[in-house]
């Protein structure tokens, strides 16, 4: 399965650096961020959970959360907030700007660790109930109805050119080599080419411009959907 990616926002680089740490020996992809607009300058849809201090610069951790919130594309980001801010005020506003979590500093590690595993095991539980779309900006793959939209205009895809897309977008920056595709895409059919895959490839490029610069080949790897 493929790991979280998580984000420590914190102007504490020594903080940042010891949870960056001690998450990654859970096994958990983690980056890290120094103040807010550094976070918002980062690629925040590839984060499965964000971790984000209060009091910094001059964008707070509570404005960064609300402009996560009104963005389509991340509001269903998880966010623990963690600050030296504990008053019941100051967890009632990060609950209400659409906080998952609050934690309050000084804090031990292990409850860190405890709070990102419990929360990420509900939004994958949540995720997997309740996921019926997938969005990257003005793309959207409509996983119901099996449509895909660009700027809300639907684009007419084959049946294997729409799994394709899926596949790369669920998995975005991961590389998928042609046998890998041909495994999930045409598992139950015999005596498919690779070439299959390159014709598949061209003509989904061709029907989701913009996104077509998206869709990379790695030579002699394979496919992805890079951001």
């Amino acid at each position: 399965m493929k790991p979280y990616r998580i984000l420590v926002t914190d102007d504490e680089e020594d903080l940042c650096e010891i949870l960056k740490f001690n998450l990654e020996t859970d096994g958990y992809i983690v980056d890290t961020a120094h103040s807010a607009e550094e976070a918002l300058a980062l690629n925040l849809q590839c984060y499965d959970l964000i971790l984000l201090d209060v009091m910094m610069g001059d964008i707070s951790g509570f404005m960064m959360a609300s402009i996560i919130r009104r963005s389509d594309t991340l509001k269903h980001i998880p966010i623990i907030f963690i600050t030296a801010k504990d008053s019941e005020n100051d967890m009632i506003t990060g609950f209400n700007l659409g906080g998952d979590d609050y934690i309050s500093k000084p804090f031990s590690i292990r409850e860190v660790q405890a709070r990102v595993k419990a929360l990420l095991r509900r939004s994958k539980s949540t995720n997997e109930l309740s996921k019926d779309e997938i969005v990257y900006e003005t793309l959207r793959l409509d996983l119901r109805s099996k449509k895909c939209y660009i700027d809300n205009i639907e684009k007419p895809l084959t049946k294997k050119e729409f799994e394709i897309l899926r596949l790369l977008l669920e998995h975005q920056g991961q590389v998928f080599s042609r046998e890998e595709i041909l495994s999930q895409i045409w598992s139950d059919e015999a005596y498919v080419l690779d070439r299959t895959i390159d014709v598949n490839i061209t003509r989904l490029r061709k029907k989701v411009v913009p996104y077509d610069s998206n869709i990379v080949t790695r030579l002699g790897y394979g496919y992805c959907f890079e951001t």
